[in-house]
């Protein structure tokens, strides 16, 4: 028996959102589509602890997260977060913000990469989502808000300051968050905001081919990749060159480093295991 925890996130029954998993790829759907697919406290919650599982889930090798009904999410729910939040004191509005920010740090902490297929309104918390996530495949008619200075917020909204300005640049990301304005498919692809636009009819099974493509990879170094592009933004150009290389070291001890030199040699495709 395994001395580490390791478990089979097939099994698993949100209670907040759908959830499946074929053949390596699990699939997130945000699903109160009647409402476009607002967030409430508990699906925060749920999401957030899904994320964190992951790390031991043997099963899945990639992640789709997406919405029902030809919506992605339109942020926290007006009646469900925003009323309550006008209610309540210091403390437990600062701990509200402590577990929706825990839950961008579960999504870029996961070794899987995140791969989100994004159609219609994409506002608030739901661009948070998609931001926190790997890869972003759109389309067209899809519109993306960080809304947060329209209802008279910052726009420092659970790590937008730190990782938006990665994706699209400083400017930008800027004036997005200064404005709150909506930018349709066709400028998120534009600013790099969108890796790549796809019809609406197409966009989900798209972006579960992409994360399809990952899961049959080599894994672990996707996993390895990830983390590198995630912590190397606070490093200078010595110190990321170092950490690299020890990363690179550990990856040419897996199994799918060798499959790779035995498959080259032998002119075959390698079949990677994530070992």
């Amino acid at each position: 028996m395994s001395v580490f925890k390791e478990v089979q996130a097939a099994t698993w029954k949100p209670q907040h959102f759908l959830w499946k998993v074929e053949n390596k790829v699990a699939t997130v759907t945000i699903n109160r589509p009647e409402k476009k697919n607002p967030l409430s406290f508990q699906s925060y919650g749920e999401l957030r602890d899904t994320f964190r599982e992951l790390q031991y889930a043997t099963d899945v090798k990639a992640v789709v997260i997406t919405g029902a009904g030809g919506n992605f999410c339109s942020g926290g729910d007006v009646h469900e977060i925003i009323g309550p939040l006008l209610q309540m004191k210091m403390p437990e509005i600062i701990a509200f913000n402590r577990m929706a920010g825990d839950l961008v740090r579960a999504m870029r902490n996961c070794p899987q990469p995140i791969v989100a297929a994004i159609d219609g309104v994409c506002a608030g918390a739901g661009a948070i989502l998609a931001m926190s996530s790997d890869l972003r495949y759109g389309t067209a008619r899809s519109k993306v808000a960080f809304l947060f200075a329209r209802v008279g917020l910052p726009g420092c909204d659970m790590g937008a300051c730190a990782l938006l300005p990665r994706i699209i640049g400083h400017g930008r990301a800027s004036e997005l968050l200064y404005r709150g304005r909506a930018i349709g498919g066709e400028e998120a692809l534009r600013i790099g905001f969108y890796n790549e636009l796809m019809e609406p009819e197409r966009v989900l099974a798209g972006a579960s081919e992409v994360a399809a493509e990952l899961a049959n990879g080599p894994s672990f170094a996707h996993g390895v990749t990830k983390r590198m592009l995630h912590k190397e933004w606070d490093m200078g150009l010595d110190e990321a060159i170092e950490s690299e290389g020890q990363a690179m070291a550990i990856s040419m001890f897996t199994g799918d480093y060798r499959r790779a030199y035995e498959a080259f040699i032998n002119k075959k495709t390698p079949k990677f295991e994530g070992d």
